[in-house]
């Protein structure tokens, strides 16, 4: 059975669930990641679960047959270029990133690093994962990219959990 590779659907705002139950109701497998946040209003101070890339959702078609996808409510694209057409995320990206969510550390978004020191994470509830270590006050984070988009999430972990890989020149 061949796998249809991810893509990443550009949404507007706010419609990333529109967008990811409709994709589901049509048959896709669909992917939105989210966290986490606390969010203060005037009255109140909330915890919710906010998309980790907004204004995307990553689903896996045929695009030879992208047209469903196109024309669902909130759809502005679909990530790519004019001249190669949607481009794939590869599925070590994507899994990377459910790897993060699942292992219940505190995690959020973070700017796209494209340099810095890469490392592997040899214990704990991410063994196996390879990402960029970056020192914050007494701690460190793991950040996971996903290269398509330029975007980043970041987990916190203990320094004895990674071993480096190599480093960026």
């Amino acid at each position: 059975m061949n796998v249809l590779p991810w893509y990443v659907v550009r949404v507007r705002s706010n419609f990333e669930r529109v967008a990811a139950a409709s994709f589901h109701e049509k048959g896709f497998e669909t992917y939105l990641p989210l966290y986490r946040s606390r969010r203060k209003w005037s009255d109140r101070t909330k915890e919710v679960d906010v998309p980790l890339f907004p204004g995307y959702v990553f689903s896996r078609f045929d695009t030879a047959l992208r047209l469903p996808i196109l024309t669902t409510p909130g759809v502005v694209s679909i990530v790519g270029s004019n001249a190669t057409g949607p481009a794939a995320i590869p599925e070590s990206e994507i899994e990377a990133i459910r790897q993060l969510l699942e292992s219940k550390l505190p995690i959020g978004p973070w700017p796209f690093l494209s340099a810095g020191q890469h490392v592997v994470v040899e214990r704990g509830p991410l063994s196996g994962v390879d990402g960029i270590v970056v020192q914050i006050k007494n701690g460190f984070r793991l950040v996971v990219s996903v290269s398509l988009l330029q975007r980043s999430v970041y987990a916190e972990i203990d320094r004895d959990w990674v071993r480096p890989v190599k480093a960026h020149v």
